[in-house]
């Protein structure tokens, strides 16, 4: 019997109870105080710090941030030229027939379009294709796109779009998943060998933030088999449900494949597959989220994935299969139509099936009273809730100043909606601690703007913790083994060195995580600091 005991600091169980000073876990769970304490007992000081449930991350994609560590580092390169010169190097160090990497900050470039020819400086004579830092856009050169037999006569596929020149030739940036893949079809895969160590590397990185648990919130069936030689191997430092993506194009024909992959999950420790993942739309900073009225800029809508109908019918048949169902809207259209969705499946959401509409970013006012009847969970970006050079230089020109109001975490929660915080790393951090100072201040790491960017849409600092804690519990639908402390649960664990709740919001991501556990073992340990120079 393995009884570990902490002491020396504060313990938040949940949102409801008293702070507790002590607490005991035996064989990975959460025991009553009385229990009775071996011995050999493991005591844990946590010298005067706090300690909370290990935080989960409720829509991350920790294979792609994996793979992103084999390429060069690219997201603060503040000038074309500074890309090209990286990949330059990268090229040369590399004997790879194409390489696949990510990902830039596509604000650098006017409208987020870039050139072919750019990269043709760097590599004329291998493909490149670079991933966007939203994963919804990539920037390849001319041997990608002649590699793929893209041209002036490729016509733009479905639910897709070859941005071009004016002669109609391709320049070089592909826009949503079917026109990104007429060129990564192409493109050889990385070998398992290659994922697994993605995969170890990434969600050792979701530990050394405190996190336990993570939705990875886009899995395509030919991914899986690494997360299963992973998990068996030991190589998995969070526990992690899959989410398939289901496919428009081959809907509604895909649902066996999706329930014969989740049947081969089944059997691989810490690893479960019980959700599909819908993209609904794209984003709204290359136009193709799905928006009620024209963006402001453009004399379009966006580019549905699904129409409302279909949306509805397939979300019914993957609650009749036995899948949660996760779903990215962005456009006020979008979530309408994922609201819809979850409409169709209301007795079963009452009797405990999990549908979460991730991001959430532009709701129509007319579709929050919805939300008081419906138990569906909002899994917020909240790094996103915040003025940075995004949402100024490409979001809110695209949504006019009649539609600035986004992330309305505050007006979703108090509508009835659940929340539940998620990074969608790699696109952004998967640093919790910045995403609780950001839901709080709804400002940027130097406190800009003052008073906060939409300020009444902010959360209290205990709603936070209990969004990126008891809230993924719930959209997991584990909210009876994890997300609390209380008796009788998962022995999921964060230490940080002091309680943030007692400081100062904008000294919230200040703390240090000291340590994680998942299930009552350690996963992560901070590196001991070095002393001071005399």
């Amino acid at each position: 019997m393995a009884i570990v005991v902490f002491t020396g600091g504060t313990i938040r169980v949940d949102g409801q109870q008293p702070d507790i000073d002590r607490l005991v876990v035996v064989d990975g769970v959460v025991v009553d105080d009385a229990h009775p304490v071996s011995s050999d007992a493991e005591h844990v000081d946590l010298d005067g710090g706090l300690l909370l449930p290990a935080f989960g991350d409720g829509h991350a994609h920790p294979l792609l941030a994996g793979r992103e560590r084999t390429g060069p580092a690219l997201r603060d390169a503040a000038r074309v030229a500074e890309i090209v010169e990286r990949v330059r190097e990268w090229a040369a160090a590399s004997d790879a027939a194409w390489l696949v990497g990510g990902s830039y900050d596509a604000t650098i470039v006017e409208g987020g379009l870039f050139d072919a020819r750019w990269l043709d400086d760097a590599v004329p004579d291998r493909p490149v294709v670079l991933h966007a830092w939203d994963y919804h856009t990539v920037w390849v050169n001319s041997a990608a796109l002649r590699a793929a037999g893209v041209d002036a006569d490729t016509p733009d596929p479905a639910l897709g779009r070859i941005v071009r020149r004016a002669d109609g030739s391709p320049s070089g940036t592909l826009i949503e998943r079917p026109a990104i893949d007429l060129v990564l079809d192409h493109a050889p895969r990385p070998s398992l060998a290659a994922d697994v160590e993605a995969l170890a590397a990434a969600t050792a990185a979701l530990a050394a933030h405190g996190i336990a648990w993570v939705q990875e919130a886009w899995t395509e069936t030919p991914d899986v088999p690494a997360w299963i030689a992973a998990a068996r191997a030991g190589r998995l430092a969070v526990d992690v449900d899959l989410a398939l993506r289901a496919d428009p194009t081959r809907w509604p024909a895909q649902l066996d494949e999706l329930r014969k992959t989740a049947a081969q999950v089944s059997a691989a420790p810490g690893l479960t597959c019980r959700t599909v993942k819908f993209f609904v739309d794209g984003i709204l900073e290359n136009h193709t989220a799905h928006l009620l009225e024209c963006y402001h800029d453009a004399r379009t809508r966006g580019l549905p994935n699904w129409r409302p109908d279909q949306l509805v019918d397939a979300v019914a048949a993957c609650d009749a299969a036995g899948f949660d169902v996760h779903l990215h809207a962005i456009g006020d259209a979008a979530v309408r139509a994922a609201l819809d969705a979850a409409e169709g499946i209301r007795e079963s959401l009452r009797r405990g099936r999990r549908l979460t509409i991730a991001h959430a970013q532009v709701v129509d006012p007319a579709d929050l009273p919805r939300l008081a009847d419906l138990d569906v969970t909002f899994c917020f970006q909240p790094q996103w809730a915040m003025a940075d050079d995004v949402m100024t230089e490409l979001t809110l020109p695209r949504l006019g100043p009649h539609r600035e109001r986004q992330y309305r975490m505050r007006a979703a929660r108090d509508a009835g909606a659940r929340l539940s915080f998620g990074s969608d790393w790699p696109v952004t951090s998967p640093d919790v601690l910045v995403g609780l100072r950001t839901a709080v201040t709804r400002q940027d790491a130097a406190g800009r703007p003052a008073g906060g960017w939409q300020p009444d849409e902010r959360l209290t600092l205990s709603e936070a913790i209990d969004a990126a804690t008891s809230g993924v519990a719930h959209q997991a639908g584990d909210h009876a083994t994890r997300g609390t402390l209380r008796p009788g649960m998962r022995a999921d664990l964060v230490w940080l060195d002091r309680d943030v709740r007692r400081g100062p919001a904008d000294r919230i991501a200040d703390a240090r995580i000291r340590g994680t556990w998942r299930r009552g073992i350690r996963t992560y340990t901070a590196p001991v600091p070095e002393p001071a120079a005399v």
